[in-house]
């Protein structure tokens, strides 16, 4: 039976949801889509970047941008056989679903995206959220939700896959998918791609600037966005973390979560410090299941009130990141992609 703050706290909620499809088409309309279709425009009034040196590297005075991904994977994965903390099992065919580890993925939209969302708002963060096209399908209120309260979302996939063993049009149709589903839930077309496990083929890169997308997250190999040239274009990379990742610290692993605000506040430091004389991004991952949980949130909270008390920091959505990456002259430029 719930409490009577139980019940205030769902009627509320239930309220917020009611206006959350109308919200979430007029952020997409008038905030994000329109604005990355043209891929060339920069956030609202940007200081001009002048000579290297403090303030100069990002908007508005900005030291330190702070990029967080939010996963919206649960309900998503495939019945049996995916990654979770329990034993691997090899399910006969009789048994159609590890009932175990769905229940760990739908702690995700039951209990860890709302608690994250809440978060969020509580420091007036915004987050990219890279979101499976199936999970928005199974629970289009929670996807809308995302939306509406002003995140990002980002491409996923429309399903767990072995992107990287698709052939170009069988990719071309995943890619196509993963979009689609999200834009006919949210109202927001994704201009930005995140594959399972970072695992992208040969074709991705350039399908990707094909379709329209501005700019994707896998690759590890710097602390600030850079451009790369794909099919004779710019598409920008806004590179992932591992060692910010609550899913590779976290998840069925021996490692505490006093443990991962430890590291991500040393990361912090040291990319703060740097950023005097260069430009520096930090990446944080937060998985639903994962950061969504009691104790992470409280990790979380722990570490947005230590970086907000420095001047300077910004937590900007990736599609912000791209786009100004891409109107500024400082941005680095690789001459192949990985």
């Amino acid at each position: 039976m719930k409490t009577h703050d139980q019940s205030n706290t769902d009627a509320s909620r239930r309220a917020f949801l009611s206006g959350a499809g109308a919200a979430a088409g007029l952020v997409a309309a008038g905030a994000v889509f329109p604005v990355a279709a043209t891929a060339q425009a920069a956030p609202s009034t940007p200081k001009p970047a002048g000579a290297r040196g403090e303030g100069q590297f990002w908007p508005n005075d900005t030291r330190l941008a702070v990029s967080i991904s939010m996963q919206f994977e649960a309900g998503g994965q495939p019945p049996k056989g995916t990654d979770s903390p329990f034993p691997k099992v090899d399910f006969p065919a009789s048994v159609p679903a590890d009932l175990a580890a769905n229940s760990w993925f739908a702690y995700g939209y039951r209990e860890g995206i709302p608690r994250m969302l809440d978060l969020w708002d509580r420091h007036g963060v915004k987050v990219t959220a890279h979101i499976i096209g199936e999970a928005a399908k199974r629970h289009p209120e929670l996807a809308r939700e995302i939306v509406a309260r002003g995140h990002e979302a980002s491409g996923h996939g429309p399903r767990w896959s072995s992107q990287y063993a698709m052939s170009r049009a069988e990719e071309k149709l995943f890619l196509q998918q993963a979009a689609g589903m999200v834009e006919e839930v949210t109202g927001q077309r994704p201009v930005g791609y995140n594959a399972n496990w970072l695992r992208r083929g040969p074709n991705t890169l350039s399908l990707l600037q094909e379709l329209g997308y501005v700019y994707h997250i896998d690759d590890l190999s710097r602390d600030e966005p850079f451009i790369e040239q794909v099919n004779g274009k710019d598409f920008v990379v806004v590179p992932y973390t591992l060692r910010n990742n609550d899913i590779l610290l976290i998840e069925g692993r021996n490692y505490s979560p006093s443990a991962f605000l430890e590291q991500i506040k040393l990361d912090f430091d040291q990319l703060y410090e740097e950023a005097g004389t260069r430009r520096r991004m930090m990446s944080v991952s937060a998985h639903d299941r994962i950061s969504g949980s009691p104790q992470m949130v409280r990790v979380w909270d722990e570490f947005l009130r230590y970086a907000k008390s420095r001047p300077g920091v910004a937590f900007m959505r990736k599609d912000e990141i791209a786009r100004y990456a891409l109107s500024s002259p400082l941005t680095l430029r690789e001459v192949e992609a990985i």
